[in-house]
């Protein structure tokens, strides 16, 4: 890869590591700039995580200097998701991966909603429904595996699990879900190093830029706290929603294409 190739592939990773630090859905930006760099989508989804390795281990990092991580509580459901994603990257060729192409637009206009007209997000600890413990053996290794196979919005779903059913507050949340985000993360992409599948002075571009951009997303985060992060995941849910439902077959599509067609 040439030199400018691999400067824009960083600065792709600089925006999406901004974008995930705060409300995940990064690959929107970086698996089209690898695509568009010609690489082939098996190996530009593994290149991927590489890049997503840095950037959300960069953005937990931030989140634990700044003391909003509690290790006690959060390691458990980190290694969990490392468990589950590692399980969803084996079991990749027998997933049902066009049912959840078909699924998730309708999943994530329902994350946009909630976010949109959701009470408002403070640093209130809310009623817990499930324990920290529960939310280890189930939800973190269930979103984990979903990360491995598919992977969209899996930051979302760590951080809405977490404020809805692990009663965190909203900064406590988002650090909660980068530190699981980077254990679903770093378990896919053992299996996919086994595979073969990781070019890496592509994923090592993106991955400096992701680092980055995590770090000012942090950073905003941290300061700017639901000023930024709710309008943020509104977009980036819309987005990847539009996206997926915008492809060639897909449901939606077929269904809007008919109505306006008759």
């Amino acid at each position: 890869m040439t030199l400018s190739l691999l400067a824009l592939l960083a600065a792709a990773g600089l925006v999406s590591g901004f974008v995930d630090a705060i409300a995940g859905g990064g690959g929107l930006i970086t698996l089209p700039a690898l695509a568009l760099a010609g690489i082939d989508p098996v190996s530009a989804v593994a290149t991927n995580k590489l890049g997503a390795v840095f950037g959300s281990g960069s953005s937990t990092l931030a989140f634990h200097r700044a003391g909003e991580i509690d290790r006690r509580t959060m390691a458990a459901p980190a290694l969990a998701a490392l468990t589950g994603s590692a399980l969803g990257a084996l079991a990749l060729p027998y997933a049902p991966r066009q049912a959840l192409a078909d699924a998730l637009p309708f999943v994530l206009i329902a994350v946009a909603l909630y976010f949109a007209f959701a009470p408002p997000l403070d640093e209130r600890q809310r009623h817990a429904r499930v324990s920290p413990r529960l939310y280890a053996l189930t939800l973190a290794p269930a979103i984990g595996f979903y990360d491995g196979v598919f992977g969209p919005g899996a930051g979302s779903f760590y951080m809405i699990a977490l404020l809805t059913l692990a009663g965190s507050g909203l900064i406590a949340a988002m650090a909660g879900a980068r530190f699981a985000n980077f254990g679903s993360n770093f378990g896919s992409l053992v299996v996919y190093a086994f595979g073969g599948h990781i070019l890496v002075a592509a994923g090592l571009a993106v991955g400096v830029g992701a680092f980055l951009g995590a770090r000012l997303g942090a950073g905003s985060a941290l300061k700017a706290g639901a000023r930024l992060v709710r309008p943020l995941i509104v977009l980036v849910s819309c987005a990847m929603a539009l996206k997926l439902a915008s492809a060639p077959g897909a449901p939606l599509r077929e269904w809007l294409t008919a109505l306006f067609a008759g």
